[in-house]
């Protein structure tokens, strides 16, 4: 956890929002380009939310490679909120790895910009971290083991998002971040 207290300090793991209107700090230089896991729980995706995500898959890994990883939602076939919940969170923990820096998308996480999000990803590559795994939780959010691992926690909007419109958000907003970094014309 000593990573996510060095990490969180630019983040003010105090309040639920983080600076807007400044610029990447990591905007223009060479970062560490860390692999990308995205770890999301769900149902099977629709043929066009999928291609979508292939072509941003595709983009990004002109920066860095990136893992998509699909886990079933309710695993178990559980008929409880909290067991489902439960087996998701233990089908999603085996898949990280000490060394991942973990970043939680949850509707009650950290109020980030694109231009924040860009330093998340150039702040992660300065951990030591080997990975960055995003995790996407199913339709009843994120279990215990999960809210204790993950470094970072943080949302892609005030509004609540299902886990495929989730997906689509993040993979746009990675490509972004690394436009921002690289300097190029993408992000206005």
């Amino acid at each position: 956890m000593a990573m996510a207290l060095h990490l969180c300090v630019s983040f003010n793991s105090t309040t639920s929002s983080f600076p807007q209107g400044r610029k990447c700090k990591y905007e223009g230089q060479s970062v560490r380009a860390l692999p990308i896991r995205i770890l999301s729980v769900g149902k099977k995706r629709s043929p066009g939310l999928q291609l979508m995500v292939d072509d941003y898959v595709d983009k990004l890994r002109y920066y860095c490679s990136v893992e998509d990883v699909q886990i079933r939602s309710n695993p178990r076939n559980a008929r409880d909120q909290r067991a489902q919940v439960d087996a998701e969170d233990e089908a999603v923990m085996n898949l990280i790895r000490s060394d991942d820096w973990v970043v939680m998308l949850d509707e009650r996480g950290l109020d980030i910009g694109s231009e924040q999000m860009a330093e998340l990803v150039g702040d992660a590559g300065n951990t030591g971290a080997s990975r960055i795994s995003f995790c996407i939780g199913g339709p009843y959010g994120h279990g215990s083991k999960m809210k204790e691992r993950a470094n970072l926690s943080i949302k892609l909007s005030s509004l609540v998002l299902n886990h495929q419109i989730a997906l689509l958000v993040l993979m746009e907003q990675l490509y972004r971040s690394w436009t921002i970094l690289k300097g190029q014309k993408y992000h206005h």
